[in-house]
């Protein structure tokens, strides 16, 4: 039975989450990628970081950014909602090297498909009931060390010490604590990511199915 919302929901919203660096972005790029931008938004749950700028700039890095509470779950609610109901959201910019939400904001919408991912985004359980496909990347642990180091020191700007003390610190235990149990709330359960073509070519025929019986949110 479907879950009554206490909203009209008129776009699809669909999940990814995984472990960081098992390829939810390649996923959900792929999605994009298929069905157009005209259609599709993506969100990434790392946009809803919290602010740290009243923490002092030494003592950043050494945060948890795999626990729940590092997340502004409200506002990431409320705008996935806002695009659920055919509207338009101003989407947090987040600068990942200083750990701060810059002042810039990003207009997204209205789209159809909202993609939603991120590492914890199947633990919340009132999101999960607005979704309509429910995604979990399964990928190693050592390809996902590996992704995440080539990531921080290119992109991040982070030494190999700080980027394996963090892993070692708090991403592992926050996998094992959080992300690795969210799998039993998929609908689909994708080995590697992106790289899994023959997931990817089903996933793209459910959407489909799904969009067939939905109007754009413009025509609402």
């Amino acid at each position: 039975m479907a879950a009554v919302l206490p909203f009209e929901k008129r776009g699809i919203l669909i999940g990814i989450a995984g472990g960081s660096g098992s390829g939810k972005t390649l996923v959900a790029q792929k999605i994009y990628d298929e069905l157009g931008s005209d259609q599709v938004v993506i969100l990434k749950q790392d946009f809803y970081y919290k602010d740290l700028s009243e923490i002092p700039t030494g003592e950043r890095d050494v945060r948890n950014f795999d626990h729940p509470d590092a997340f502004d779950m409200d506002l990431l609610r409320s705008q996935v909602r806002n695009l659920l109901m055919g509207g338009s959201a101003d989407v947090p910019v987040y600068d990942y090297i200083t750990h701060l939400r810059t002042p810039a904001t990003r207009r997204v919408g209205p789209h159809t498909i909202v993609v939603l991912e991120g590492i914890l985004v199947l633990i919340d359980p009132e999101l999960r009931s607005w979704m309509d496909i429910r995604c979990f990347i399964d990928t190693d642990a050592d390809v996902r060390l590996l992704r995440r180091l080539k990531r921080d020191i290119l992109e991040r700007g982070r030494s190999v010490e700080s980027v394996l003390h963090q892993y070692e610190l708090t991403v592992r235990p926050m996998h094992l604590q959080f992300i690795e149990p969210s799998k039993r709330y998929a609908d689909v359960i994708i080995p590697e990511g992106g790289f899994n073509l023959v997931a990817i070519d089903l996933l793209k025929t459910k959407i489909t199915s799904i969009l067939a019986g939905h109007r754009h949110p413009q025509e609402a």
